[in-house]
């Protein structure tokens, strides 16, 4: 039976002192209250990374140039009857603060904290690399 490959991107979003931006998921979605990276749905017929600059204007109120989108990894998760591929890019640089639009928290948390958070089950293995880039200097 073929599946319905939902493409979503999502950016961790890296201050000066090396924290990243998780958002909590708001009740009544699926996944509710679990801490995440923003991001969301490509659209189709959108690139990534226009998806990923559209959705941090809707979510956090920040305005990102394409250009300071930096791809890291990816992951990839059955979802029933649904396919997901989650793109992460790594962002430094945004106008704004950000602001829960959409979440019902913010929270900037240490790389290395974000394993004791109740996560979705695709964002998991994208904090190990993330952890990786971060201590190599990336």
């Amino acid at each position: 039976m073929p599946v319905r490959l939902m493409p979503v991107v999502a950016a961790a979003l890296i201050d000066a002192d090396g924290r990243v931006l998780l958002q909590r998921r708001p009740p009544g979605k699926q996944m509710a209250d679990l801490w995440e990276f923003p991001g969301g749905k490509i659209e189709p017929g959108e690139a990534p990374e226009a998806a990923l600059v559209r959705e941090l204007h809707e979510e956090l109120a920040i305005t990102v140039d394409p250009a300071a989108l930096v791809p890291l990894t990816f992951a990839s998760a059955g979802l029933g009857e649904r396919h997901l591929l989650l793109l992460l890019y790594v962002v430094r640089r945004w106008q704004g603060v950000p602001q829960a639009l959409e979440a019902t928290a913010l929270a900037w948390v240490e790389p290395a904290a974000m394993r004791a958070l109740a996560m979705p089950p695709a964002d998991v293995p994208l904090v190990a690399m993330l952890e990786r880039f971060l201590q190599i200097g990336g």
